[in-house]
């Protein structure tokens, strides 16, 4: 599935292009540091473990004690993994792929 077009600029690209250079995980942390305010950093790593629970079959309750996520959050987080362009669910497998190693 190729990008939403709503979302593809030149300067989207650019992004993209730039997270792709990140090196490691420290360099993943300077960069989100500076373009990122904390709390949308904990905003993304918190949708990424909802989505991660939410394939892993928890209860919206489970999710909302484990990560503090709003349950409107937790519905939007399911569409996305239901109907969205399947980057979670790449994300996710890749992840876990790297876990068993």
């Amino acid at each position: 599935m190729s990008a939403n077009p709503k979302l593809k600029d030149e300067l989207t690209d650019q992004l993209c292009k730039a997270v792709l250079l990140l090196k490691d995980t420290e360099e993943c942390y300077q960069f989100f540091e500076d373009i990122c305010t904390i709390s949308e950093i904990k905003a993304l790593a918190q949708r990424l473990e909802v989505a991660r629970m939410l394939r892993d079959g928890h209860t919206y309750d489970d999710i909302v004690d484990r990560t503090g996520a709003s349950t409107a959050t937790i519905s939007r987080v399911k569409r996305c993994l239901n109907y969205g362009a399947d980057g979670y669910k790449s994300i996710l497998e890749r992840l876990d792929e790297r876990k068993k190693k």
